[in-house]
């Protein structure tokens, strides 16, 4: 319960917030095209996913892109290191949390926040496309966003690519099956938003490829190519 002590300290809590953003706004505006990786935080090294977000970020690196994770263990620390490795920007947006995340060695640029929705925005408004892996709820979360993001036009089109077909392929046919078929909650059309691939030099080509994007029209996506130069915002 807050007490009205605390009450009289919220409009303080502005101040940091802003810190937030301003710090990351001026760190990561020069950081040119960049893509968000996303994955479980217990990913463990022998794991096959983790070699695959290392060998796709150095991928990603090699054609000239900067590697955003959330700067913890797992496969943030695959695709960090991955980045790393190849002579690339490695960037790590650390969160602060009950359970301390320990920041992983192979970053060259990282960045710590306090609230979770300045960094979220920091992932979005700086990367060109998201790769999302294996993982819990977190990466969920930033799953189902950037389609929400992307369905309702509060951005432009950007991909949004799921590496690890196993893992995936029961959410994709629920989605599917009973989302869309069933309940028609969301349109056929909204199930072009994302794309599946175990390839890396697939998920390069994609993103290579989305500097012509596509754009999102009234009534849903609309595979209409439009040249756009950068994306300015959220």
């Amino acid at each position: 319960m807050t007490t009205p002590s605390e009450f009289s300290r919220e409009p303080w809590r502005i101040f940091r917030i802003m810190a937030e953003f301003v710090e990351g706004f001026d760190e990561l505006s020069q950081l040119g095209p960049a893509v968000s990786i996303f994955g479980s935080s217990r990913t463990q090294a022998e794991s096959c996913y983790f070699k695959l977000a290392e060998r796709t970020a150095a991928a990603l690196v090699r054609a000239g892109f900067a590697i955003i994770t959330g700067g913890g263990p797992g496969i943030m620390e695959a695709a960090n290191k991955g980045a790393y490795e190849a002579g690339g920007r490695s960037v790590g947006l650390n969160i602060e949390i009950p359970e301390e995340q320990e920041s992983n060695e192979y970053q060259n640029l990282s960045l710590s926040f306090r609230y979770f929705f300045a960094r979220k925005m920091m992932f979005t408004k700086y990367a060109q496309a998201f790769i999302i892996f294996p993982g819990g709820f977190g990466t969920m979360d930033e799953f189902f966003e950037s389609m929400t993001l992307i369905q309702t036009m509060k951005i432009q089109y950007f991909p949004v690519i799921l590496m690890g077909a196993e893992f995936w392929e029961g959410l994709l046919g629920w989605l599917e099956a009973v989302m869309q078929k069933k309940h028609g909650n969301i349109s056929q059309e909204d199930l072009t938003i994302y794309t599946l691939t175990d390839e890396p030099a697939e998920v390069v080509r994609i993103v290579q490829e989305s500097e012509e994007r596509y754009w999102i029209e009234p009534g849903g996506l609309v595979r209409k190519k439009r040249p756009i130069k950068k994306r300015q915002g959220h």
